[in-house]
C-alpha cells in the first residue's frame, strides 16, 4: 500500500497537518479531511498529484476535532462517503452544537482556524463499529476504537500501517511524542489501554495526523505514553491548589516549550508543536481530567 501524504500548511506552518491518501480500485480513499480552512491546500494537494476533489470516494475520520473532520462536509458533498465512531456520527449529521461549543472556545478566531461546517447528509455517513472492516477496493481497513484522547476516536489499521489520529500523540520532522490533551474527554486509563491495543497490533509504522510516519512505532508509543503521566501529574498540583487556568497556561507553556527544548526540538519547529497542540487546550483538558477524577467520575 502506498500513501500519499498532503501537508495542509495549517496556519502558513509545514508539518502541522496532514491528511492521507491511498489510491484504490474503487477511487481514492482519504484519511482524515483536515479543516475547513485549509480546504484550498487539500484540494491543490490533490491537484499535484493529478486529483480532483470528486476522485475521493471514502473519508476515513479518527473523530471530529475540527483539524481533522472540519472539511468531511465539503468531500461529502462532492460524493465522498465518511466514516466515523458512532459517538461522532450525530454530530457530523447536525454540527450547530459543535460548532457552538468550540466558538464559546475560539471566539472570534473560529473563522481563521477552522472555517465553517456543515451537515453531512445520512446517505454519505457511516458509523464504524469496534473491529469492523471496510472492504474497498483490492485494500481492507479496520477501525480500532481507541479512546483517551477523545472518547469517539478511532485508530484505522491497513495491512501493517496505521493512522492514529491523535491517540499516538503529536511529533514534528522526527522530534519527541507529545500528548495533545483538549477538554473535554481527557482519560488516561483509557488512552493508556488504547496505547496497549495499538502496542499489540504490531504495525510497522504509524502515520500521525500531525505528523507524519513514524517506523519506530514501540518506541515512539512507550515516550508519548511517559509524557502523557508527566503532564497529568504536573497539572495535579495546580489543580488542587484551585489555581486558574489564566495563571496556569503561561507556566505550563513554558514547562512544555522547555521540554520541547531539552529533547532538541528547534526553534524553528516549536510554533509548529504549538499550531498543533496549543498549550491553553492542554491546560483546560488536563484541569477537566482532574475534576473527573475527584468526583469519582474517572479510574
Amino acid at each position: 500500500m502506498n500513501v500519499h501524504t498532503l501537508d495542509l500548511h495549517f496556519l502558513g506552518y509545514d508539518d502541522a497537518i496532514a491528511v492521507y491518501v491511498v489510491e484504490t480500485s474503487e477511487g481514492l480513499v482519504l484519511i482524515e479531511s483536515g479543516p475547513h480552512s485549509t480546504f484550498l491546500s487539500l484540494r491543490t494537494g490533490l491537484n499535484i498529484h493529478g486529483w480532483k476533489i470528486s476522485d475521493v470516494k471514502h473519508v476515513l475520520l479518527t473523530h471530529i476535532h475540527f483539524d481533522h473532520a472540519g472539511a468531511a462536509w465539503a468531500l461529502a458533498q462532492a460524493g465522498a462517503r465518511v466514516y466515523v465512531h458512532p459517538a461522532g456520527y450525530p454530530h457530523l449529521l447536525a454540527p450547530e452544537k459543535l460548532y457552538d461549543s468550540a466558538r464559546r472556545i475560539y471566539g472570534e478566531d473560529m473563522e481563521r482556524l477552522w472555517g465553517e461546517m456543515q451537515p453531512i447528509p445520512e446517505s454519505n455517513l457511516q458509523a464504524m463499529e469496534h473491529g469492523q472492516t471496510l472492504h474497498i477496493g483490492e485494500l481492507d481497513f479496520t477501525a480500532w476504537f481507541t479512546p483517551g484522547h477523545a472518547q469517539h476516536h478511532l485508530a484505522w489499521e491497513c495491512e501493517s500501517t496505521i493512522f492514529s489520529g491523535d491517540v499516538a500523540g503529536v511529533a514534528i520532522q522526527g522530534g519527541p511524542a507529545m500528548a495533545p490533551c483538549p477538554p473535554p474527554d481527557i482519560d488516561l486509563a483509557a488512552w493508556k489501554n488504547s496505547i496497549g491495543l495499538l502496542r499489540s497490533r504490531n504495525a510497522q509504522r504509524l502515520f500521525l495526523t500531525h505528523f507524519g510516519e513514524i517506523t519506530h512505532v514501540q518506541q515512539h508509543l512507550t515516550q508519548l505514553e511517559a509524557m502523557l503521566e508527566f503532564w497529568v501529574e504536573w497539572m495535579r498540583g495546580p489543580f488542587e491548589a484551585n489555581e486558574p487556568p489564566e495563571e496556569i497556561t503561561p507556566r505550563f507553556q513554558a514547562f512544555a516549550t522547555n521540554q520541547l527544548r531539552e529533547l532538541g526540538v528547534s526553534a524553528e519547529n516549536l510554533p509548529k508543536y504549538e499550531a498543533a497542540n496549543p498549550a491553553f487546550m492542554s491546560v483546560a483538558g488536563l484541569l477537566r481530567y482532574w475534576k473527573l477524577k475527584s468526583q469519582g467520575r474517572l479510574q
